[in-house]
Order: structure tokens, then C-alpha cells, then sequence
């Protein structure tokens, strides 16, 4: 073959989609998926790289993690575990739209969000982390033809070896639905007030990544995210995005720990209520459930706006001290 025809059979198969989707199809490591199906403007922010399918109801994806990144900026040389929280939500919305018939422009409502990670296995080596990314889909429901909820059993593979597993869980609605669930016009996003509390404390490095404030009461915040935030809110939404949510209900954890004490997180479990609305006060509170051990604790962060409950998150992770 001519290096001519070569490049004519490259094109072809580009132009037919066989390089990115179909179960001959090699995974590619060197471009993300289009940004809009996982709702980021900026693709620094896509961690998938590939897709195709595995069977009726499975999927396996790529994806990569950089060594560094703006927000999620693990401790001690490791990957923050809410990254795979993150990576959960961009599989789903990206096989909703790319793989199941969800439009563009339909709007995904979070039920629940629930991961495991396994600290030793997200130590940041010399190169970007290459993943590989098993997912199945759950309870998929229909109305005619058209999505309208479903659930992912989802496994983040590094170099043969399971570093989290999880489970999301979304209804879809089309925009005229969700024009009359939302009913009234969204509140526009508030002016930012900085948290009194050193970022360190919630354990973060920048003010800006903290997204609670002090309250008169020990083990209640309220909710504060910067709206500028470049991660947080990447893309418009008329409502705190589940992101920051689940950033607000680690921070909860950490801000219950005594000064000298660190937490590494390891699992979370979320469940979402309703929205949360700007320029609302949303309290954020926190209570231990147990100790498992000396050097383990659990959580339960609960988020509550206008008397209602707007989320629960169970939290898990391994205290460290000194």
C-alpha cells in the first residue's frame, strides 16, 4: 500500500467513525470528547478520551488525568478521590448523549452519585494517568422512544488495577420540561464573599476553592462557592452544580476535624433532594456517624435550604494526625 492510499484509508475510516466508536475501533489517547456532551467549556476540564461498546448495555472508555490540576489537587503526591467522582458524571452525561439518544440541550437531573477509591492506588506517577473506564447501564426508562432515567455501574481501571468503582443515577428531561419543573426564573448568580476561614482548615490551598463560610453554630457552614471559580462553574447553571456539593459536604468533614488532623478520602455516598438556588442561604451540617477505628471516621452532611432538605452525603475517609 502506497503511503497515498494509506492516508485515503486513514481519512475513510475517520469520515466513517471507525476510529472512535464500533468494537474493532482502537481507543485514542490524543483528543477528549466533545466538551459540550459532558457540559465543560473548557476541554481541560473532559477527562475522556474514547468510547465504544462492549455489549448491550456496556461500554468501556478512556480517559486521562494530568499530574496537576487547577482544582483537583490530591495531598501527598496522589489524586484527589473526588476526581473520580467528577469522571463518573462526565461517563454518564457523555454516554447519555453519545450512545443512548439524549439530545443536546436536554437537561440531566442528579438522583445520586456514590464512589470508592482506593488511596494507594492514586499515587501521581512521572506521566499523566492513562484510565481505563468499564461502565454498565442500570435501569434504563423510557417513555416512547425518549430517555428519561437511568443508572451507571461504573469501574476507573489504571494499569490493570481498579483505583474506584461507583454508581450514578440521573432522570433526563427535555428543555421544555424542565422549563415548567423549574417554574420561575432562576436567581442570577451572587456577588462572591470570601470564607473568614484559612483555606487550610478545609484543606484547601487558595480561598477561592472554599465553598463555606462560618455560622454561628460548631458543625454548620454556610454555602459560599466563588461563582468566578474556573472549575466549579465552567459552564452556566441556574442552580449550584452537584460538583460543588459534594466539594461543600468534604469540606463539612474536614471542618470537623481537630487542628494537627488530616482526612484522605476514600468514599462518598450522595444523595440529591431538590436544587440548590443562589442568592439563598443553603446551610451545610455536619455530624460524625461512627468511628470504625482509631484512624477512620464517617459522616453524614446534610445541605438544607428554605427548610428543605437539598442533599445528604455519607463521607468516608482515614484521619491522619501530626
Amino acid at each position: 500500500m502506497t503511503p497515498n492510499t494509506a492516508a485515503r484509508t486513514e481519512d475513510r475510516s475517520i469520515e466513517e467513525g471507525n476510529l472512535v466508536s464500533g468494537p474493532d475501533a482502537p481507543f485514542l489517547l490524543t483528543t477528549t470528547v466533545p466538551c459540550e456532551y459532558v457540559r465543560h467549556s473548557s476541554m481541560a476540564e473532559v477527562f475522556l478520551t474514547s468510547c465504544r461498546r462492549s455489549g448491550a448495555t456496556r461500554f468501556t472508555l478512556t480517559g486521562q488525568w494530568p499530574r496537576a490540576h487547577a482544582f483537583f489537587n490530591g495531598p501527598d503526591g496522589r489524586h484527589d478521590p473526588l476526581q473520580a467522582a467528577e469522571t463518573i458524571r462526565q461517563v454518564a452525561l457523555y454516554l447519555a448523549h453519545a450512545e443512548l439518544g439524549v439530545p443536546l440541550g436536554h437537561h440531566f437531573l442528579p438522583c445520586d452519585l456514590s464512589f470508592t477509591a482506593d488511596p494507594d492506588e492514586l499515587a501521581i506517577g512521572m506521566v499523566p494517568s492513562d484510565l481505563s473506564i468499564d461502565a454498565n447501564c442500570t435501569d434504563l426508562k423510557r417513555k416512547g422512544s425518549r430517555l428519561v432515567e437511568f443508572g451507571l455501574d461504573i469501574t476507573i481501571w489504571r494499569g490493570g488495577r481498579a483505583l474506584a468503582t461507583g454508581a450514578v443515577r440521573f432522570v433526563c428531561a427535555s428543555p421544555g420540561a424542565y422549563q415548567r419543573l423549574r417554574g420561575t426564573v432562576p436567581d442570577p448568580l451572587p456577588a462572591h464573599r470570601p470564607s473568614e476561614v484559612a483555606p487550610a482548615a478545609f484543606g484547601r490551598g487558595l480561598p477561592r476553592d472554599v465553598v463555606l463560610a462560618l455560622s454561628e453554630h460548631p458543625g454548620r457552614w454556610r454555602l459560599s462557592p466563588d461563582p468566578d471559580h474556573p472549575v466549579l462553574f465552567d459552564i452556566g447553571d441556574d442552580h449550584i452544580p452537584p460538583m460543588v456539593l459534594m466539594e461543600a459536604a468534604r469540606q463539612a468533614t474536614l471542618g470537623l476535624l481537630v487542628p494537627g488532623c488530616s482526612l484522605t478520602l476514600t468514599a462518598m455516598t450522595t444523595e440529591f433532594l431538590s436544587y440548590a438556588e443562589f442568592n439563598r442561604p443553603c446551610w451545610i451540617e455536619a455530624a460524625p456517624l461512627f468511628v470504625q477505628q482509631a484512624d477512620s471516621m464517617s459522616v453524614l452532611v446534610t445541605g438544607r435550604q428554605d427548610g428543605r432538605r437539598v442533599f445528604d452525603a455519607q463521607v468516608s475517609g482515614t484521619v491522619s494526625r501530626g
